[in-house]
């Protein structure tokens, strides 16, 4: 089974450098719609049998926009457990005020995820989302042709921890990638209980350069 996952499209925060998370939100940027439809291409000779997404408007909007650039009849479903971290006090808040503030928090939580101490800003853990995001996913496959593919739009964050853990990575090593970019693709592949990589962060079809915003 092919699995497309897709970091929902470029918002108002991330262009402003806000932490969003679990429960904040900001609308998608104009320039995530053209960039959708980029993807859409990408993905058009991809038979695609079912779409899952957050339920949080960012990523909902994503794959409700992607699925109607892509002019199929692809199902969409919702699921809880694709939605981003709980980032607790930290949501809506800048980058730039908490790296003054909790230096030493925003720095496990971008580099060193084994040292992250999510009780300090009323949190989830790396392994709670790993958790919740897998089981999530291995639901899907477990609802799906063995054959087929499926798309999963999620967010930055959660995603890198849910492929990084499917892929049998420990939490100390989660961000030995790097990070997703708004709108991207990364392709994983489920063989016989396993998952394994076929594609990280897949952005090339996207006509522009991506600046430090499009990353976490």
């Amino acid at each position: 089974m092919d699995l497309y996952f897709v970091r929902h499209g470029k918002t108002e925060w991330n262009l402003e450098g806000k932490y969003q998370g679990g429960h904040g939100d900001s609308p998608l940027l104009p320039e995530s719609i053209h960039d959708i439809k980029l993807l859409a291409q990408r993905l058009e000779d991809i038979q695609i049998n079912n779409a899952y997404t957050s339920p949080l408007p960012r990523a909902k909007m994503t794959a409700e926009t992607l699925l109607k650039d892509l002019n199929k009849s692809i199902p969409l479903t919702i699921i809880d457990g694709l939605r981003e971290f709980d980032l607790g006090i930290m949501e809506g808040q800048k980058f730039v005020k908490l790296e003054k503030e909790i230096p030493e928090v925003i720095h496990a939580f971008r580099f060193e995820p084994s040292e992250y101490d999510a009780k300090r800003i009323k949190g989830e853990t790396f392994e709670q989302v790993a958790m919740r995001t897998n089981q999530a996913v291995n639901d899907i496959v477990e609802n799906n042709d063995e054959n087929g593919a499926v798309l999963i739009v999620s967010h930055g964050a959660a995603l890198v921890t849910c492929i990084q853990s499917l892929l049998g990575t420990k939490i100390a090593d989660i961000r030995k990638d790097g990070g997703l970019s708004n709108t991207s693709l990364t392709h994983l592949r489920y063989t016989d209980g396993h998952y394994s990589l076929v594609k990280w962060n897949e952005t090339s079809y996207l006509d522009k350069k991506l600046s430090s915003t499009d990353t976490i």
